[in-house]
């Protein structure tokens, strides 16, 4: 039977390793709250440019929120089984953390690999996009959203709108202009007239930059509290094996 001062030793590391691991589950429970916030932020204010990648609306904004949705349940569960003390709770919460650490490993390998390959695929996608403008469909507004926000027309330049059906019709869009108020059907339809009133700056070359870097920005966010994840492991590891050899000692 084990003495009884090696009991009395175990119950301060028991102790030690629950405040730390709460304070690990809240952290924790704050990068859940951070992925809801980066996925509603990216639902709102990327949602033009992965229409465009994509040609239809993309879950990924989605993906974060519900991870991060996963992750508040998750962190709370584990302060709640650092408190009671529960060993197959705790096995419970280090497995879920390991699932977390790899999904989000892939998560940002795959969102640093494909950052520069997202250029390319922009490239083809924002060209149709723009000789298939119509002004109503999804790919239009989002083209419409990306010259209003970023203040700039065409993929290059305004003159590209020439070679475009709509341009024959309707002129350059309106969402190229500085001033609505000066930009009527007949200066939309001379480019002489619409490069005094419509942005002269290509939009090509700002989307592909924002969406560059956005992107670096959420993979490191992932590699960063992927990595995180491997602390919880251990520290719920070493904590259910102390509460279990403290009981087997006390028996």
């Amino acid at each position: 039977m084990p003495s009884p001062s090696r009991r009395l030793q175990t119950k301060p590391v028991i102790t030690c390793l629950k405040t730390f691991l709460i304070s690990y589950s809240l952290i924790f429970w704050l990068t859940g709250v951070i992925l809801l916030a980066v996925g509603v932020w990216g639902k709102v204010n990327l949602e033009a440019y992965f229409s465009l990648a994509t040609e239809k609306n993309t879950n990924a904004p989605y993906v974060l929120i519900g991870t991060g949705a996963t992750i508040v349940i998750f962190g709370l569960f584990g302060c709640f089984a650092t408190c009671r003390g529960s060993p197959w709770m705790l096995k419970m919460y280090a497995m879920f953390l390991t699932l977390v650490f790899l999904a989000e490993l892939v998560a940002g390998i795959s969102g640093f690999l494909f950052r520069h390959e997202i250029k390319a695929i922009l490239a083809d996608t924002y060209q149709d996009a723009i000789q298939t403008y119509n002004g109503t469909s999804t790919r239009s507004q989002a083209v419409d959203a990306i010259q209003r926000t970023l203040k700039c027309c065409g993929m290059r330049n305004y003159t590209e709108w020439s070679s475009t059906d709509y341009f024959k019709e309707n002129g350059i869009p309106a969402s190229c202009c500085k001033e609505n108020a000066n930009c009527t059907t007949e200066v939309l339809k001379d480019l002489d007239k619409a490069g005094k009133e419509v942005y002269n700056v290509g939009c090509f070359s700002l989307v592909t930059s924002v969406m560059e870097s956005n992107l670096g920005i959420i993979a490191g966010i992932s590699f960063g509290i992927a990595f995180f994840q491997l602390i919880g492991v251990f520290l719920a590891c070493c904590l259910s094996r102390h509460i279990t050899n403290n009981q087997y000692e006390m028996v």
